[in-house]
């Protein structure tokens, strides 16, 4: 097992020594091997009221028996499965079973919209796709485009034709089932990741990337594990947050997770749950926090959290320093990017955590500034943050996209496209990112996909998105819109605007706000100019300040 040792961060950093097998399989170390314990509970899911528990043992027999009804109908190493599903057991059964039989989980987020699971799921190639009856007209409506797509399996009982029954093929296939032998560097997840040009990349993680979670994850949940633990976050499993910060790192500790998502996050709802299932370990983005504050009589409820973690986006002084009042918790705050994460954090029960500061390098990990050459700078001076590779929580590359990977390079470094400085004391401090993406309440928005759902729309001539600040979400998603002639620009067109984005893209990804100019800023060969955009909304809400 990796393991930090010391009785002080330095400590840890001197005596750590990466623990990686030449083989390495997700499903068996975060499931199988805590099976022969029959009562050990794995997983607490609660949906609308209703509570389904399910032990180590059971996971393992359930995943087992989903794969060989897939290996029965021809799936086999090396095939991308689609994971369609909001937290729940059919979720973790279907991951665990990818990892089992060798293949590659492509999981997808439920807010997504048409257009973005016809292309994760195209450019995957996945021969499959799990999803429920809710998200089952999305894959219906695109099924034709998606030549690869041999099979759709749904979690309820399904009323169409040529779509599987989910649970019915699990009850056929057999409960003994043989792990493929994968290699820690074998291929588990494709997790789609938004940029600022293009389409989103898919980037591609092996079986260690859980191993390379580890060292984090033990640290911003103050010491994991301690007797008595549970664990929970509000984050979508669609994604690595949801995933690899809490879901698996907690199971290969043999620790239960609590399994529950709600369409909207109500903040009284989450004090409910975190009280009476005695929730000790939290993983979620500040943005809920900062919802939660809001909530009046706190001490109401019996809270039981012995460590927060939290990522995505800024946390801030003030929030900090509520938990530490409030919750009676040191939020810890941790950094990471898909392609490399996890790899800068604070445990406020070993080091002083600055608020402000993304904390200091993890142990195992080699994190730096660097120039635009890749060569090291001095304490203060400002320039991208860079991980050095091997490293075993590092990507594979970019799904078929090689180039893009070279790009992702400079040397052995890691390029993550973050500009920020590391002090004399090793904390690091984030300042901006070079490219556009926009983060907003935890989630990475490319403006390219936001802008090229934007065009599809029957009133919109061109656009472009940026991010502005926001007090709640750290930013939200600004539209700049110049409509076809002859369009009315009114409140009604908007809301169209609006709802068409929820459901083509993302539900998340839609502008909150929306301005109609006359044309947008662009550079001589016709590329727009969003730095423009940003420099103009910067000057315009100082003039309201001051006003």
């Amino acid at each position: 097992m990796v393991e930090l040792i010391g009785k002080t961060y330095k400590e840890m950093c001197q005596n750590f020594n990466w623990n990686v097998p030449e083989h390495f399989n997700i499903a068996v170390d975060a499931c199988d091997r805590w099976a022969a314990e029959k009562d050990r509970l794995a997983v607490i899911e609660l949906y609308n009221g209703v509570e389904r528990k399910c032990t180590f043992c059971e996971l393992k027999n359930l995943s087992n028996r989903l794969a060989n009804a897939l290996s029965a109908k021809g799936m086999q190493q090396g095939d991308r499965i689609g994971i369609l599903l909001p937290q729940c057991l059919e979720a973790l059964i279907a991951n665990l079973t990818c990892y089992k039989m060798g293949c590659i989980a492509v999981p997808l987020l439920i807010l997504f919209g048409t257009s973005a699971i016809e292309h994760r799921l195209g450019n995957s190639g996945a021969k499959v796709i799990i999803t429920n009856r809710d998200n089952l007209p999305k894959v219906l409506e695109i099924k034709e485009n998606l030549p690869a797509l041999e099979l759709i399996m749904v979690i309820q009982e399904p009323e169409e034709t040529n779509v599987e029954d989910f649970w019915q093929d699990l009850s056929q296939g057999s409960p003994n089932f043989t792990p493929v032998h994968t290699k820690a560097d074998d291929p588990a997840v494709i997790i789609y990741t938004s940029g600022t040009t293009g389409p989103p990349k898919g980037v591609l993680l092996p079986h260690r990337v859980l191993l390379g979670h580890i060292p984090c994850f033990l640290l911003c949940q103050s010491l994991f594990p301690r007797e008595g633990a549970i664990s929970w976050t509000n984050l979508d499993w669609g994604y690595i947050g949801g995933l690899f910060d809490l879901l698996f790192p907690s199971l290969y500790h043999g620790v239960p997770v609590l399994t529950y998502r709600a369409t909207k996050f109500d903040p009284e709802e989450a004090y409910s749950i975190l009280a009476k299932y005695q929730v000790t370990n939290l993983v979620t983005v500040p943005t809920v926090l900062k919802l939660m504050q809001g909530v009046k009589n706190i001490e109401q409820y019996s809270l039981k959290l012995r460590s927060i973690a939290v990522g995505g986006e800024t946390m801030g002084d003030q929030l900090y320093q509520w938990g530490k009042d409030t919750l009676g918790v040191g939020i810890n705050e941790v950094y990471g990017q898909t392609e490399c994460n996890w790899v800068v954090g604070n445990c406020s029960i070993l080091m002083k955590v600055i608020p402000g500061s993304m904390g200091k390098v993890v142990p195992g990990h080699t994190v730096e500034v660097i120039d635009s050459n890749g060569e090291l700078l001095k304490p203060g001076e400002y320039g991208e943050i860079a991980v050095k590779r091997p490293d075993p929580v590092m990507f594979l590359g970019y799904w078929q996209d090689p180039e893009a990977t070279k790009q992702k390079f400079i040397g052995d470094w890691l390029r993550t496209g973050d500009y920020g400085t590391k002090d004399a004391s090793g904390y690091l401090w984030f300042t901006g990112r070079e490219d556009d993406v926009i983060e907003s309440s935890g989630y990475r928005i490319g403006p390219a996909e936001v802008e090229d759902c934007l065009a599809k729309h029957e009133a919109v001539s061109l656009a472009a998105v940026i991010g502005v600040p926001d007090k709640v979400r750290g930013e939200i998603v600004k539209a700049f819109i110049v409509p076809r002639e002859g369009i009315r620009i009114d409140q009604a067109l908007q809301e169209s605007i609006k709802q068409h984005v929820k459901l083509k893209l993302e539900a998340h990804a839609y502008p909150r706000e929306i301005e109609f100019i006359k044309e947008l800023p662009k550079t001589a060969t016709g590329k727009i100019l969003r730095k423009d955009l940003r420099k103009r909304e910067i000057e315009k809400r100082a003039e309201i300040k001051e006003l």
